[in-house]
């Protein structure tokens, strides 16, 4: 498990990460190299990464504040100034170490800078290592609504370390295996399968499911980078777990939900409704609800709930011609894309949930 050669840049993993990007460094002759990080991996995972670059000199490192609420144009803004005043230019490298906001972000920022400028990505958490880091896409959120301002994009490296999931707190864990999970369901059987245990799994295990995650995902994107079809099937689970993210992120009775905790519930209702509408195996929808409730247990819901968040559901970046299109399974590795679903079938899921 050394690199993986993608469209979107190569992903080097663990150690095999530092003499490349160092050769990189060396071979570009950047003009200036900037690091951004939030406010705990400029304290938990900066010193160890500066620790394996050749390069630590000509280096200016912005941070941010952590967490979902930043991933703003405003703090786009505040960077952007930032690469400005320390005389940033076209020929500068970003190299964004953090969880899927600072790559997100710092994607777009680099993206944008004068017309754009070079960037690596160094996920530290388990969510942006599977998913946020890997595909070309960047962004910001627009209020609370998710990731609706952003550009796709080509990092010039991703370095999957998987030493920095040391410093994550549990949940953090459980919100990116939350796409580790839906990679399985919308992939293959035997993906699926190796989760049922998980507690039981060691480092090297996860280690060994993380590289196939990425695989899976690099498969989808490459395949199709710009999701014009394929790639669609990367949000399974997303369209009702985007909506009830930003439902909690803005609704001052509710306690926020982490990325991967909205997700859980979203497949849950996504495979109620594939049950209903595709035929999915009544029996799977069971036990993978089972077991999603084992790892994430439940979270309540009120009849006043539901219209807000399917009020959320028009901005979902799937919709076209004001059809709002769900992701499907006809079976675990079967998937239907662009599918259109009655509110109040929507609603029974939710009832299915919280049974």
């Amino acid at each position: 498990m050394d690199s993986i050669t993608a469209n979107n840049g190569i992903i080097h993993f663990n150690k095999a990460g530092y003499p490349a990007i160092n050769q990189h460094i060396k071979q570009h002759n950047f003009s200036k190299i900037f690091i951004l990080v939030d406010s705990n991996t400029h304290e938990c995972c900066l010193p160890y990464f500066l620790s394996n670059l050749e390069h630590a000199n000509n280096i200016e490192v912005i941070e941010i504040e952590a967490g979902e609420i930043h991933k703003t144009i405003d703090t786009c803004v505040g960077v952007w100034n930032s690469l400005s005043e320390l005389d940033g230019d076209r020929k500068s490298l970003l190299i964004n170490i953090g969880g899927g906001v600072v790559t997100d972000l710092g994607g777009f920022v680099a993206s944008t800078f004068k017309r754009g400028i070079a960037y690596i990505n160094i996920p530290t958490s388990l969510l942006a290592m599977v998913d946020a880091s890997v595909g070309g896409k960047t962004g910001v959120d627009l209020g609370t609504l998710k990731n609706q301002i952003g550009v796709i994009s080509t990092p010039d490296m991703v370095l999957i370390d998987t030493k920095f999931l040391d410093t994550l707190p549990p949940e953090q864990m459980r919100s990116g295996l939350a796409e580790m999970l839906k990679h399985g369901l919308i992939s293959n059987e035997t993906y699926w399968n190796k989760f049922t245990n998980f507690s039981e799994l060691t480092l090297k295990d996860l280690d060994a499911l993380i590289y196939e995650s990425v695989l899976i995902k690099k498969a989808v994107v490459d395949a199709d980078p710009f999701e014009n079809g394929l790639r669609k099937t990367l949000n399974f689970g997303h369209t009702l777990g985007h909506a009830i993210e930003s439902y909690f992120l803005s609704n001052t009775h509710k306690t926020d939900l982490l990325h991967g905790e909205a997700i859980a519930i979203g497949m849950v209702l996504a495979l109620y409704i594939s049950e209903k509408l595709v035929g999915f195996p009544q029996q799977k929808t069971q036990s993978i609800k089972t077991l999603l409730r084992k790892y994430y247990g439940k979270v309540e819901f009120e009849d006043s709930d539901y219209k807000p968040i399917l009020e959320l559901l028009k901005y979902d970046k799937k919709n076209s011609h004001g059809n709002i299109n769900f992701v499907l399974l006809e079976d675990i590795g079967k998937t239907k894309i662009d599918c259109l679903v009655e509110e109040s079938l929507i609603i029974e899921a939710f009832q299915f949930y919280l049974e």
